[in-house]
């Protein structure tokens, strides 16, 4: 019977047809399991697969930079806890968020897709709330990427004041905050330049910064110990710190691991460009991992060094500079031009992790609008047909860095509580995610299979780093020292409750009529 219902027609010679779907999807370099993977989720492939193990390996490692952010944060740990407490801190930060890390690339290994966070909880809770909790969990990484590139400008202001701070040179340079301002909107533009063209550049360049990463870290170190005079085991060791003026050493200790938790925090910046990596199920998870032993050794390596040949430690932290690092390289090398060439190095990195960052929040960004969850989303979730990549999701991402860094001209401390809003928002969307899957898990023995699996230890592990994260949000909320004034507070508390009722706020009164839940998507195995 012939298409018209007829019977006699002749029969036609088969010819095998090519799916042009399938033809797509081996042009964007996809495997069998990143197809499944896709499917299952619910999605069309829209981005290329540039990304494999080193080079998504190098943006992650470049993106958290543990051991530069060591240096770069240890004012913190040297008020609250000193010398013996950077050491313990760190090794207790290091043991709870590996489980962190470990539960989430769990996670990631199951469902590999840019949304990360705000998917997951679709996919795994309670279905009551599983689109109003999936919307709040876009916080963080917009407020990432501000603060790196303050953090960078206002590095650069300090190495400044190193260079000109002679009182009897014909000029010395004096520090404003208009200065920060312009030069973090020009550490933005610098990042965007490279995440704007095309993703094959980025996947090579992120391959090269791993390099520069790894090398930075030697030149530093062995400069450190063949220079510097050192310290004695028991100032490392057992010489403790309360300069903040706490009840007592342990809780000044507590308080002074914002170093660490700063140094540790994004680990899930390789899922959220899962959609670009060749074999994401498999690649993502693996580096998770691998990103938490390398920079969680070279951050105690460095850290261990740096306890050793700072120098005086009333000096770091009284540095003009407002680094301490800065001082103890001068301290070690005896010359600020020396102090001045080290600490660039850790500059570059920045700026290779700004880069990471802007990739990470942007790829967030173009799956939220995809899933309609934002105003505009259209806009946001478009690809360039060239470059491969959601440029206006980029370039929004800047603008909006731009846009915070001038709250730094009337106000330091406002700027630094929205960029203090990075952290403890991520960590609050890492418990939230947790939960989720440890609920899912508890109740449930039909999760859908995955290459990367804790097995029987998984719920444990989950549960402990539950525990570790609740603790330790609370503590990105403490200020600095027991006395403040609103210069010094700690507002991260007033603006991550005031970004959540916003969000709040646009889910009801727009989101929750448009917002397509990933989860109403999910094929379940």
């Amino acid at each position: 019977m012939d298409a018209s219902g007829e019977c006699g027609s002749k029969v036609m010679p088969t010819v095998s047809v090519i799916d042009p779907y399938q033809i797509e999807m081996l042009s964007m370099a996809n495997t069998a399991h990143d197809v499944r993977d896709m499917q299952r989720l619910g999605k069309n492939q829209q981005l290329k697969r540039n990304f494999r193990f080193i080079s998504i390996l190098g943006l992650n490692c470049t993106l958290m930079a543990t051991w530069e952010s060591i240096l770069l944060t240890s004012n913190y740990g040297l008020i609250n806890g000193g010398r013996a407490g950077m050491v313990y801190i760190y090794i207790g930060t290091f043991i709870g968020f590996f489980a962190s890390v470990a539960s989430l690339a769990e996670i990631a290994s199951r469902a590999p897709t840019a949304g990360g966070q705000y998917h997951w909880v679709s996919e795994y809770a309670p279905p009551s709330c599983q689109r109003f909790l999936s919307y709040l969990t876009v916080l963080g990484w917009q407020a990432a990427f501000a603060s790196v590139c303050f953090l960078t400008g206002t590095l650069i202001q300090g190495l400044l004041v190193t260079v000109y701070s002679d009182p009897a040179a014909d000029y010395t340079y004096a520090s404003e905050r208009w200065h920060g301002t312009l030069l973090t909107i020009a550490i933005a533009m610098v990042a965007t330049i490279p995440n704007g063209w095309r993703t094959h550049w980025l996947a090579s360049l992120e391959r090269l910064l791993l390099f520069i990463h790894i090398f930075g870290f030697f030149a530093i170190l062995i400069t450190l110990w063949v220079t510097a005079d050192r310290a004695s085991s028991d100032e490392v060791f057992l010489t403790f710190t309360n300069t903040g003026g706490w009840s007592s050493i342990g809780l000044a200790c507590l308080v002074g691991q914002l170093t660490p938790i700063f140094s540790f925090i994004g680990p899930d910046a390789a899922t959220h460009m899962a959609e670009e990596v060749q074999d994401a199920s498999r690649i993502v998870p693996w580096c998770m991992i691998s990103t938490a032993l390398v920079n969680g050794s070279l951050g105690f390596v460095m850290l261990i060094t740096f306890l050793y040949t700072m120098g005086d430690i009333d000096s770091v932290l009284n540095a003009p500079s407002g680094f301490p690092f800065i001082m103890a390289f001068q301290n070690a090398t005896g010359s600020p031009g020396a102090a001045v060439g080290l600490a660039c190095i850790i500059l570059i990195m920045e700026v290779c992790s700004a880069l990471g960052i802007l990739a990470t929040a942007s790829r967030q960004i173009f799956a939220f609008a995809r899933d309609r969850g934002l105003p505009f989303s259209r806009t946001f979730a478009f690809i360039h047909p060239q470059s491969k990549t959601p440029i206006w999701s980029i370039l929004s991402t800047t603008l909006v860095a731009m846009l915070l860094s001038l709250i730094n001209i009337g106000s330091t401390a406002a700027f630094n509580a929205i960029a203090s809003l990075a952290i403890a928002s991520m960590l609050m969307t890492y418990i939230i995610v947790i939960g989720c899957f440890s609920m899912a898990r508890w109740k449930s023995k039909t999760l859908s299979s995955s290459r990367f699996s804790l097995g029987p230890y998984g719920l444990a592990v989950n549960l402990i780093s539950l525990l570790f994260l609740t603790f330790q949000v609370t503590f990105t909320f403490f200020p600095t020292t027991k006395e403040v004034d609103p210069k010094t507070m700690n507002w991260s508390i007033l603006m991550v409750g005031g970004v959540s009722l916003l969000a709040t706020l646009q889910y009801l009164l727009y989101a929750r009529k448009v917002y397509q839940a990933p989860v109403g998507r999910i094929l379940r195995d």
